[in-house]
């Protein structure tokens, strides 16, 4: 298992109280190691539930296979609905009081959440739970305003590249510590959660100071409390911007569609086994944070966000095609160095849309972007897993296996065209 370094978030000189960029203050040293264990552990919420709620949700109510599958997916669905609909108003919330109260209060919520899934007697009190986790769960969004705060425009990508790898080690831990507790007790994982969050959050309130400063803070309306109508407001105030949400969008569409079939999919296909795909995860998330946390702030300097975000889906519509061909193990890891190149396109696309807003206004992209990308975490998962349901039980299974990877090669095409043309020259900075 790969090891997952802290990396630095470290303000500016010109924002770091007349400290070099090269030797940032203490505080804002622990804040920026908070910022990142922060995400990790939001990303954990996700990913711990995974070996052991399907379990419990059998412990509690009872019934087949089927019953339990049904439960789940309900559970996913409401987890993916309340992030839609919370994330713009944790941005406009951020925007308003500022990014430390967000932080600190999505980590003391996921803490109280733990414990209510650790002591649920039934299944309604258990889907109260991830409603709250869902509502929760949701400091990424102030998160990433205050990297964009304390941050340059030129050093938005690095920072973003480090919350994005920070995601990463989340996702890969999770399901590991989910995993390796439940045969303590099945409840364990959730009461090992509550106390790394509390926790987090106590030692937040002394180590975190506020990104936004007053003058940049801005009024809350209304009307810009849900994802649609926050990216309508920043559409109208800002050229471009509404194509290249639509980018980020059907990123959303392509890899939460994928992204649930690789374990059913390599099994299936492949026979591998649960270490092979142990193997995986290990290989794709530690890449990912090198990748990430050290390759993209170079790129990034040398080529600038847009070539980077470009190279990056190319690179991931290659990886897809592999996938989908690859008639055997061995095929299917000629796509894993190609995928985790794909990777620097996320950290530099989100850093040019967060240069082209304001320093008021960098909770409600955030947030828009975690709404639209949390509605596709709801919608495109039952496309692609019911596209190889179909494909799986056709008599030339074979030859259509990989049908899935390669609808999600053409919707990451679109998204490559779609970013080449919003951010032509006089169009995008």
């Amino acid at each position: 298992m790969p090891s997952f370094p802290t990396p630095s978030l470290a303000a500016p000189s010109s924002l770091a109280t007349g400290a070099s960029p090269d030797a940032p203050p203490p505080r804002r040293r622990a804040a920026a190691a908070f910022i990142f264990v922060t995400i990790v552990l939001d990303f954990m919420a996700m990913g711990v539930i995974i070996p052991v709620l399907p379990r419990l949700i059998q412990t509690l109510g009872g019934g087949g296979a089927g019953q339990v599958a049904q439960v789940f997916g309900v559970f996913t669905a409401v987890f993916a609905l309340l992030q839609f609909l919370v994330q713009p108003i944790q941005g406009a919330l951020s925007d308003r009081f500022g990014r430390r109260p967000i932080v600190l209060a999505s980590n003391f919520g996921l803490g109280l959440d733990y414990l209510l899934m650790a002591l649920a007697p039934t299944l309604s009190w258990l889907l109260l739970g991830r409603i709250i986790a869902g509502a929760a769960a949701g400091s990424l969004t102030a998160a990433s305003a205050y990297v964009a705060d304390v941050s340059t425009s030129n050093e938005r990508a690095g920072g973003f590249g480090r919350i994005w790898a920070a995601a990463s080690a989340g996702i890969v831990l999770g399901p590991l510590l989910g995993g390796a507790l439940s045969g303590i007790d099945l409840r364990a994982p959730f009461w090992a959660s509550a106390v790394l969050s509390l926790a987090n959050a106590v030692y937040g309130l002394f180590v975190l100071p506020e990104s936004l400063k007053p003058e940049n803070r801005a009024p809350i309306q209304l009307g810009q409390l849900n994802p649609v109508g926050a990216l309508l407001h920043l559409a109208r105030r800002y050229r471009g911007l509404f194509s290249m949400t639509l980018v980020t969008f059907l990123g959303g569409l392509t890899w939460q569609g994928v992204n649930p079939l690789f374990v059913v999919y390599t099994t299936f296909r492949y026979g591998w086994k649960p270490l092979d795909i142990s193997l995986l995860l290990a290989v794709l998330g530690g890449s990912n944070c090198v990748i990430q946390i050290w390759l993209i702030p170079v790129l990034v300097k040398w080529a600038g966000e847009r070539w980077v975000t470009l190279v990056g889906i190319a690179a991931q519509i290659g990886a897809l095609l592999l996938f989908g061909l690859a008639g055997n193990g061995a095929g299917f890891w000629l796509g894993v160095p190609l995928i985790c190149l794909g990777n620097i396109a996320g950290p530099a696309w989100q850093a040019l849309l967060s240069n082209r807003v304001g320093p008021s206004e960098q909770g409600r992209l955030s947030g828009a972007l975690n709404g639209m990308f949390a509605i596709a975490g709801v919608l495109s998962p039952i496309a692609f897993t019911s596209l190889f349901a179909l494909v799986a039980g056709t008599r030339t299974a074979q030859a259509w296996l990989g049908a899935p990877f390669f609808v999600a090669s053409a919707t990451a095409a679109l998204s490559l065209a779609l970013a080449a043309w919003t951010t032509r020259r006089g169009v995008a900075r």
